[in-house]
């Protein structure tokens, strides 16, 4: 069975619901994606691999265990940018990569149009991060530039996720864990998460062309 972990905690719940509501204006937006970006976080690095090291506190010695492999944060532009502020400040000493992909809206299939990896790898695992887990053909594509440039281990963390889009990644990257924060009941016909939030990138961003999504109402 393919690991798909909803967050059960309710921190992150009553954020989603503030994400969904209409009345979230961009800036209020932003805090809560980076917010929830640092408790999802913190589910998904649960199992990072450390190793003993011991520091000087300002009494003496004390055995630590500190993270033993490099991590990076991915996020895929432009919608898991903010995602990918709540991690660099969960992992303050994570490496940071860029890809930029777009959805053709007819086909609905992924299209590349940046990709900044460098050209030695040191990664040891890469935190995918996207905030909305759709038909799952960007998240697998990522999957897919990454595992070819050498990065052993990956994890996808998204805010929303349909069933559709948990099931492409079961079947394309069954290695790959997923960690979310609310699974939604299907995709519309074309191919936006319902309920859903809208479009993660406008709210974020202010980009939208509906009134009601790029301005506050109190």
């Amino acid at each position: 069975m393919h690991p798909v972990f909803p967050s059960s905690h309710p921190i992150v719940h009553h954020k989603i619901a503030a994400l969904r509501d209409t009345r979230t204006g961009p800036s209020e937006f932003r805090a809560l994606v980076r917010s929830l970006a640092v408790l999802l976080g913190h589910e998904a690095c649960q199992d990072l691999p450390t190793r003993a090291a011991t520091v000087t506190t300002p009494l003496g010695e004390a055995e630590a265990r500190v993270l033993s492999g490099v991590v990076g944060v991915v996020p895929v532009l432009r919608a898991g940018l903010g995602m990918a502020d709540g991690l660099i400040e969960l992992i303050p000493e994570a490496e940071v990569w860029h890809i930029g992909l777009f959805r053709d809206e007819r086909t609905l299939r992924p299209t590349e149009y940046y990709n900044k990896l460098p050209a030695r790898p040191r990664l040891t695992i890469a935190l995918v991060v996207d905030p909305m887990l759709a038909t799952g053909g960007s998240a697998v594509r990522t999957c897919e530039i990454l595992k070819a440039a050498g990065v052993p281990r990956l994890k996808l963390i998204s805010l929303i996720a349909a069933p559709e889009g948990i099931a492409r990644m079961a079947e394309a990257m069954p290695d790959v864990p997923v960690h979310v924060g609310a699974i939604d009941e299907r995709l519309t016909e074309i191919g936006f998460i319902y309920p859903g939030l809208g479009d993660a990138g406008d709210r974020q961003f202010a980009t939208s062309a509906d009134p009601d999504q790029a301005v506050h109402h109190p």
